[in-house]
């Protein structure tokens, strides 16, 4: 896959409409054309000790954030043309529709691929798991910051480069 978008979110809580970080990077002809990281305020807005323990964002980080629709507007654009990409689609397609519905948006009609099943199709047991950071290393891209939203998607993208 050469045109895609691979996206990652992270939440405050349990409820999967709580984004309050996204990250993007877009690739075009299999190059990084475009990276978009941005804090978003979660709905609803409080945040679970699990998911700080997890990406360290606290409502001291969102409060002044801009909330989904508002930030969405400004990715769509970049997005439009493209299929999604993401490390356990589940996860990030769930949060994204539930942020969407929260707003009263449209979901955008696109293909969503998913690198955690690629990954356990093309590993299989040859790993010791299939978690983003196993699965990037495996592909040769080392991975820092894990669960910042920009930095897994960054992580995603040079994934779906090798195997999807």
């Amino acid at each position: 896959m050469q045109d895609f978008a691979a996206i990652d979110v992270e939440t405050a809580n349990r409820q999967p409409s709580s984004i309050c970080a996204l990250g993007v990077v877009v690739v075009r002809d299999g190059v990084v054309t475009d990276k978009v990281y941005r804090l978003v305020r979660p709905e609803p807005n409080y945040y679970s000790y699990l998911n700080v323990r997890v990406h360290g964002l606290t409502c001291n980080d969102t409060n002044e954030a801009a909330p989904f629709d508002e930030v969405w507007q400004e990715v769509a654009p970049l997005v439009a043309d493209l299929p999604l990409v993401a490390h356990n689609k589940g996860f990030d397609k769930g949060c994204l529709k539930a942020a969407m519905a929260r707003y009263d948006m449209a979901w955008p009609r696109c293909q969503f691929y998913c690198t955690l099943h690629a990954a356990r199709r093309v590993f299989g047991k040859s790993l010791p798991d299939h978690r983003l950071p196993t699965v990037a290393a495996a592909c040769g891209y080392e991975l820092t910051h894990h669960h910042n939203a920009l930095s897994d998607a960054e992580a995603c993208a040079a994934i779906a480069l090798k195997i999807l």
